[in-house]
């Protein structure tokens, strides 16, 4: 998988559906004004706007591995402390915030369970660790009909299905892994409008995550077949998917 890609080109894949789904998580974990809350793998900063939105940016930090995406949510968000590192080693004192908050990272971290862990070590007793993945593992997750089509043409290749926590009921059982208490468990939607099947498409082959990653490993000819199943698979244009 890489995210060695530039902010925009993150954007046009993911982040027309982070963007939508950012609100709903923030809400989901009740943070309020008053707070200071971390934002773990921020990205480009989908989440961290929504977090300035209701905070303010010096209430705000965030971390990410990704030197590109980090530039990236420095330069959008101005007062926001944003710091290169990686959720399994945060670079901060123990309890020093109110909430911890992991948008669609828990499944990429290289230890699940160890970066739960630092997030709820850096996180005042009381306080509020969370994280959110896509429905993966259930077919009803962004990427799913791209993953369909692969599976179809190429039996071998290994999807995102089995990342961890993308399974139902597999996120909470990390949480209760990290030795986290009063875990709850719910279910965020959020529906993306595409115009033409060629906006949906296109942002695949930038090479973003895993399946940008394998698309751009494809010779023209298998990429052909692919796309061209994926538009079999989806609705006419214009379409909207729910994730």
């Amino acid at each position: 998988m890489s995210f060695a890609v530039s902010a925009s080109a993150y954007d046009r894949f993911m982040g027309r559906y982070s963007v939508r789904l950012a609100p709903q998580f923030a809400e989901f974990t009740g943070v309020s004004g008053g707070q200071r809350v971390l934002d773990v793998g921020c990205g480009p900063g989908a989440l961290t706007s929504e977090l300035v939105a209701r905070l303010g940016p010096v209430a705000v930090t965030a971390v990410d591995p990704s030197e590109s995406f980090v530039g990236a949510a420095r330069e959008r968000h101005p007062g926001v402390e944003v710091h290169v590192a990686a959720a399994e080693d945060l670079p901060f004192e123990g309890e020093q915030f109110d909430a911890a908050l992991a948008q669609l990272v828990v499944h990429f971290m290289s230890d699940p369970v160890a970066g739960l862990r630092e997030m709820a070590r850096v996180t005042r007793p009381g306080g509020v660790v969370a994280a959110c993945v896509w429905d993966h593992g259930g077919g009803q997750g962004p990427l799913s009909v791209f993953w369909e089509a692969a599976c179809e043409l190429d039996p071998d290749v290994e999807d995102e299905s089995d990342l961890p926590g993308a399974a139902e009921g597999s996120l909470a059982e990390l949480f209760r892994t990290a030795g986290l208490r009063r875990i709850e468990d719910a279910v965020l939607s959020v529906t993306v409008e595409h115009p033409t099947f060629d906006e949906w498409w296109q942002p695949f082959t930038l090479g973003v995550g895993p399946a940008g990653s394998y698309a751009a490993r494809l010779d023209a000819t298998a990429q052909t077949r692919l796309r061209e199943r994926c538009r079999e698979l989806l609705p006419d244009e214009p379409f909207a998917l729910t994730s």
